[in-house]
């Protein structure tokens, strides 16, 4: 067993499913080489153990207007911990806020955001982003093209 009580046939599940998430059981136990059973078995473990944590469809966000993508960095003028949890449970809440990090660096938090255009960014700066408990600046980086990201493939 390796990483988290994961043995190979765990992380051929694991692999296969995240590059496919709608394969049939079937398929999926061909590619690992088990039978359908056992490999039913383990993918319901690795769901109930909360390794599989869900599924979800993929969707190009070009396709659906939301091509604009800028990160952002955000200082806050306190990090005491009722502080944090006030900003976390307003960004959460933003749906333009693909991603939230909280860093270890000059600023504290990094947001992934996207949007439809830069006017619908600058909108979604002004009302929600700098609207955020304890928001003392940001600072916007836009991105030119996406070389490598979840929806992209490669």
């Amino acid at each position: 067993m390796g990483k988290a009580g994961l043995d190979r046939h765990d992380n051929a599940i694991l692999e296969a499913l995240t590059a496919e998430g709608r394969l049939s059981l079937t398929e999926l136990a061909r590619r690992i080489g088990l039978s359908k059973s056992p490999t039913q078995a383990r993918v319901k473990r690795l769901e109930e153990d909360g390794v599989i944590t869900g599924y979800r469809a993929l969707v190009d966000p070009i396709r659906v207007g939301r091509e604009h993508v800028a990160f952002v960095e955000v200082k806050l003028s306190d990090t005491r911990e009722a502080a944090l949890t006030a900003f976390n449970a307003g960004v959460v809440k933003i749906p333009e806020v693909e991603e939230c990090h909280m860093l270890a660096a000059e600023f504290d938090y990094l947001l992934k955001v996207r949007c439809r255009d830069m006017r619908d960014y600058r909108r979604v700066l002004g009302e929600a982003i700098s609207s955020l408990p304890h928001v003392a600046h940001s600072t916007t980086h836009v991105a030119m093209q996406a070389v490598k990201d979840d929806l992209s493939g490669m």
